[in-house]
């Protein structure tokens, strides 16, 4: 048979209308990225602001966690607005007010003041919600069956986070503080500039005029909403949680081996893992079905969180048991979202984007508070936190193991089998 003739002009039209996509993925990812580095940039500096204000562990988690939690609720908004004006639009206000929070970040941090420094974080918040401008974005420019591998690209901008743990620590040594922030202000400002000049809709996009909260509202009561939520505040949350953590996790544990700048190059590392791992597990959503990946994802976590808690000797377990978490980190966010795109109806990809991107935010804002509270000084051990993390792990598994899988989905109310 050689198939509907009809059906494969359309197919090819399709495909002639986006052409074009891949540039725009890549321009939206490098977007990403200086986002990323600004939204994470306290965290490689904590030793900076500790030294300064001579602050406790939960002021520390408090600080390091509160870009976490406004990025994360604020992907809500951003991903509802992107439906209404676009990625071109949402990408330039996000970068151009990022600039501003940077700057307070590095006034609280000269003065030496806590409380304008959780202010200023408050409002580095602003440029975490990015990730859900380019969801949505990324995902016009390609077919519902290509999306995962779309979605997982972007998704590389998440290398933001190992920019700032690399890069953040070395240029404040080498230029000074004030330096290093005007720097990162600087790139957001150029980026905003490329961004308005440079990028485009996919001709696939049409804008979505419904109001905000009617379309949050909408979002809401989708399934799928509620079940990639959670998987995605596991998956991402846990890398964010480590990215923000790590460096303060490898210095408290280890601390003869390991010191701010080491500890900033292994988060660079456990990153990039994460990052080029994402867009393979999107790809291969794409082929063998999102719900395997998914499974394979969350039994790797379960299994090296075990492994970490039990604080092996720091060197190459330990540096290979961080890498290999977040490998699976990476790939079970890129079938998340290859999940969420067939899922979704395209006028709420934007507004589900945000709900679930903002899940996993949340899923990374309560480990480091939970970390700082359940530090035990006298034996100088995390064990209890990451033990959470092994239970929670395992309740994920069990309930991505129930989803059905996206060639199963057959009705818009289908939940579970």
């Amino acid at each position: 048979m050689t198939g509907d003739p009809a059906r494969t002009a359309s197919k090819s039209a399709a495909a002639e209308k986006l052409r074009g996509g891949f540039p725009q993925v890549l321009l939206a990812t490098v977007a990403s990225t200086i986002g990323f580095w600004a939204w994470m940039s306290i965290a490689p500096l904590q030793h900076v602001y500790n030294e300064r204000m001579d602050l406790g562990e939960g002021q520390i988690s408090l600080m390091l966690a509160t870009p976490v939690l406004v990025g994360a609720l604020g992907r809500i908004i951003s991903g509802a607005l992107t439906d209404r004006y676009g990625g071109r639009i949402m990408f330039t206000a996000i970068l151009l007010l990022s600039a501003p929070a940077v700057l307070l970040v590095a006034f609280a941090g000269t003065i030496g003041s806590f409380p304008l420094l959780i202010v200023a974080g408050f409002c580095l918040g602003v440029a975490g919600t990015i990730f859900a401008v380019g969801i949505p974005f990324a995902g016009a420019w390609y077919p519902p069956s290509r999306r995962g591998f779309a979605t997982g690209v972007f998704g590389m901008g998440m290398i933001g986070t190992g920019v700032s743990a690399f890069f953040t620590p070395r240029l404040e040594q080498s230029i000074g503080y004030l330096p290093t922030h005007l720097v990162i202000a600087a790139a957001l400002v150029g980026m905003a500039a490329l961004v308005w000049i440079l990028m485009r809709e996919s001709p696939a996009w049409k804008p979505n005029h419904e109001k905000l909260v009617p379309k949050v509202a909408g979002a809401l009561k989708l399934p799928v909403t509620w079940e990639m939520s959670f998987l995605y505040a596991i998956v991402f949350g846990g890398f964010v949680a480590f990215s923000t953590f790590l460096p303060k996790y490898l210095t408290t544990i280890y601390p003869n081996e390991v010191n701010a700048v080491g500890a900033g190059s292994r988060t660079a590392l456990f990153v990039a893992a994460a990052v080029l791992a994402r867009p393979i597990g999107g790809a291969l959503a794409d082929k063998f079905g999102p719900k395997i990946v998914a499974l394979v994802s969350l039994g790797g976590i379960v299994s090296l969180a075990y492994l970490v808690g039990q604080e092996p000797p720091e060197g190459i377990v330990t540096g290979a048991a961080f890498i290999a978490m977040a490998s699976s980190m990476g790939l079970g966010m890129g079938a998340v979202f290859a999940w969420v795109g067939p899922s979704t109806p395209p006028d709420k990809m934007g507004a589900v984007s945000g709900v679930v991107a903002a899940a996993g935010g949340l899923g990374g804002y309560f480990p480091p508070l939970v970390m700082g509270l359940t530090y035990h000084p006298t034996t100088n051990s995390y064990w209890l936190g990451l033990w959470l993390l092994v239970i929670v792990g395992t309740f994920a598994l069990i309930v991505a193991g129930m989803l059905k899988d996206t060639g199963q989905r057959a009705a818009p109310g289908a939940t579970l089998k």
